[in-house]
């Protein structure tokens, strides 16, 4: 078996790995790497491989930075299945789809600007026309249940993850040729991404059986989480205190899993009394559709919140709350005069809706942006969080006089001791551990705590670097 890390390689954003066998040539995710505009363009057009010669893809989850570029995949001749859980799949329709419209809006946009300035005119890497060629593909495969791959000489198994809904730990059985008549198999594991226990919405992450090899996440691989409860107390603490000097507060939220945790937090604190009613809004078609989802699959969220769908009333509702699906209403938020709460995506403010929140918001002192969710390197998000002083945003230059603030206890990803827990709890023979999906500095400590821990052979790859196991 071959390993060649092509995406999330001592970085946190395009995850693709490559596994060869004997018979297979399986992609492990396929995702948008997100950056600047042009370099992110450029490493998404131009796959390092040859789509055409992929057997089978193995998704481990919708978010973007995991499935995002499946259209240019199959646009450039991939054929085989794309192999999910079945809510990842409806999450991927809509993500895709959403995706394409966004990059085909926001070209829209920057061509309108650009045609003033005497510019060339920038195309989307792909069109909803493209999605749309892309979701006959995906394969809805239930969890704990082992299939087999096109080829055969390899089979799949599928365990929860709990980091998003329908998020998978992906277990692949291979054929040892070499091994004869005994009929071994070597058995790689693959996080994607793994969510933390305890948290409001999911099941806790899915303890593997026996491993040889493991490719690990580590997002938070040098860093620990606040409590989710002290996250949730700071949401309500910084909605009161926005309010009280009469400003809004705009959250930058995923559409996936933290929209809907954030929703979930603020139906509890609205009935607790520890937040005033005011005009809220979820402003993201994706997002709204995504919730919808998140109710046809209520077999994956946590037994107490199934229990409370059926017995309460929404928990991704409450009095004040609007969905807004189309640019008017989104556009009618900001001639509001009263304080407001914004709920709106992309997650890592690099495309989407929340851009324009951010240009009418971020010059006010009285106005909060409240990052609630992993801003990777190179992105507005990010440069937010690290405290600019003046951003661009669509070519033009705005002011931060806004109060950002980062509540990461509400993040999906499991940090450094849920990570060392999780990994503790793979049976013992395991042969060698791949940190994956961190920034280099977070994936070096974490594969050194693993060290540390008495794991066996640790490594973290470079981009494109190729290991033989």
């Amino acid at each position: 078996m071959r390993i060649t890390f092509h995406g999330a390689a001592r970085t946190t954003t395009g995850s693709m790995h490559l596994v060869e066998t004997g018979t297979q040539r399986i992609l492990l995710d396929c995702g948008f790497y997100q950056g600047h505009r042009a370099e992110a363009f450029e490493r998404n057009a131009n796959l390092p491989f040859d789509p055409k010669t992929i057997n089978s893809v193995l998704l481990s989850h919708a978010h973007i930075d995991h499935s995002g570029n499946l259209p240019t995949l199959v646009r450039n001749g991939f054929a085989g299945e794309i192999n999910c859980t079945p809510a990842t799949r409806d999450l991927a329709s809509l993500m895709l789809r959403d995706s394409a419209r966004i990059q085909e809006q926001d070209a829209q946009y920057l061509n309108q600007k650009k045609s003033h300035r005497g510019l060339p005119p920038v195309q989307p890497l792909y069109t909803v026309q493209e999605a749309e060629r892309t979701l006959p593909r995906l394969v809805g495969r239930a969890y704990e249940n082992w299939f087999e791959l096109a080829n055969r000489g390899a089979r799949v198994m599928l365990l929860d993850a709990g980091h998003i809904l329908g998020s998978a730990i992906t277990i692949l059985e291979v054929e040892d040729p070499s091994a004869g008549s005994e009929g071994r198999a070597v058995r790689l594991g693959y996080t994607g991404d793994l969510g933390r226990p305890g948290t409001r919405l999911l099941p806790d992450p899915t303890i593997v059986p026996n491993l040889d090899y493991l490719i690990v996440e580590s997002t938070y691989g040098d860093r620990e989480h606040g409590a989710l409860k002290d996250s949730e107390d700071e949401l309500a603490r910084i909605v009161s205190r926005t309010i009280a000097r009469g400003g809004n507060v705009v959250i930058p939220a995923f559409a996936v899993e933290r929209t809907q945790e954030i929703v979930y937090t603020l139906h509890l604190k609205r009935e607790a009394g520890l937040i005033r009613p005011l005009p809220a809004f979820v402003d993201s078609p994706l997002a709204i559709n995504a919730t919808d989802v998140f109710r046809l699959h209520a077999e994956c969220l946590r037994q107490d919140l199934r229990e409370h769908l059926l017995s309460h009333d929404d928990p991704f509702g409450f009095g004040g709350l609007a969905y807004t699906r189309t640019v008017d209403e989104s556009k009618k938020i900001n001639t509001l005069e009263e304080s407001c709460l914004i709920i709106s995506a992309n997650g890592m403010c690099e495309a989407g809706r929340i851009l324009h929140h951010l240009k009418n918001n971020l010059g006010d002192e009285r106005n909060t942006i409240l990052f609630v969710g992993y801003q990777a390197e190179s992105t507005l998000g990010r440069r937010l969080v690290d405290g600019a002083k003046k951003v661009k945003i669509f070519g033009d230059e705005f002011n931060v006089r806004a109060e950002i603030v980062v509540a990461n206890g509400f993040s999906a990803h499991a940090d450094r001791s849920e990570l060392l827990d999780w990994v503790a709890g793979v049976k013992e023979n395991l042969k060698g551990i791949f940190v994956v999906h961190g920034e280099e500095r977070s994936a070096l400590a974490f594969a050194d705590a693993l060290r540390a821990a008495g794991r066996v052979t640790v490594t973290v790859p470079e981009p494109n670097q190729t290991i033989e196991v």
